[in-house]
């Protein structure tokens, strides 16, 4: 990845915008430097992303006897920042980047690609019904990949309960993360009950929509953190 090393990716990281590029949370994609920028990239929101990468093309463009074609490094350059511009923008839309397909399954499917488009319409009213519907399968799932009991019929705080229980045993949280991670139990509870009265899931007076962006962003960004912690079970 340019002309860092492992050491030298750590210091520009940690020298021009605080991070520590080789922490947990970006180490779900593998160990090299390269699939920790990308873990980063994935995790985090869009302007810090912008930040980043304008700094690293900067720094590129400091290694010109590497790129000797001006005119294919500035169609790069075009199309990248064309890129973080669009991201920058779409911000303001709520974020699904933890909505991922762990199975083959075609119920899964239809229901990520539900999420996905009441999310790029900015209807994150029309979403949270499905949001719950993907936790309850995907905390399942996460209770499969470690051989753990649970009945269909189990409310998603049980669930959640569950998992957490399965992480602390395993030894995985730290004391603030787990306190994190032990809220989302009761999030979850609360959840059950705003999809069951407050959304399209039966005939319900509304939520309104910036809570329900609010629910949304705090639930996908649950599933962000639990996939920073347990990224080798989170999309398997």
């Amino acid at each position: 990845m340019l002309d860092f090393s492992d050491r030298t990716i750590a210091e520009f990281f940690e020298d021009e915008f605080g991070i520590e590029i080789y922490q947990e949370r970006y180490g779900f994609n593998g160990t090299s430097k390269a699939r920790h920028v990308r873990a980063f990239i994935e995790v985090e929101d869009a302007h810090i992303v912008g930040h980043v990468c304008r700094r690293l093309w900067k720094h590129r463009e400091g290694l010109s006897s590497h790129y000797t074609n001006p005119a294919e490094s500035e169609a790069i350059r075009s199309k990248l920042f064309d890129l973080l511009a669009r991201l920058e923008e779409a911000e303001d839309r709520p974020r699904a980047d933890a909505i991922e397909r762990f199975s083959r399954d075609q119920t899964l499917e239809e229901l990520v690609a539900s999420i996905e488009r009441e999310i790029h319409a900015n209807k994150p009213v029309a979403a949270l019904d499905r949001l719950h519907t993907y936790c309850m399968k995907k905390f399942g799932h996460m209770l499969d990949e470690r051989g753990i009991e649970w009945d269909r019929a189990e409310p998603l705080h049980s669930r959640v309960g569950r998992y957490v229980k399965a992480l602390k045993t395993e030894g995985e949280l730290r004391e603030m993360s787990e306190q994190i991670i032990k809220n989302a139990v009761g999030v979850a509870e609360k959840f059950n009950h705003v999809r069951n009265n407050k959304t399209l899931a039966h005939d319900n007076d509304l939520i309104n929509p910036s809570e329900a962006r609010f629910i949304f962003d705090s639930i996908n960004a649950l599933l962000r953190f639990i996939k920073s912690v347990d990224g080798a079970r989170f999309g398997s």
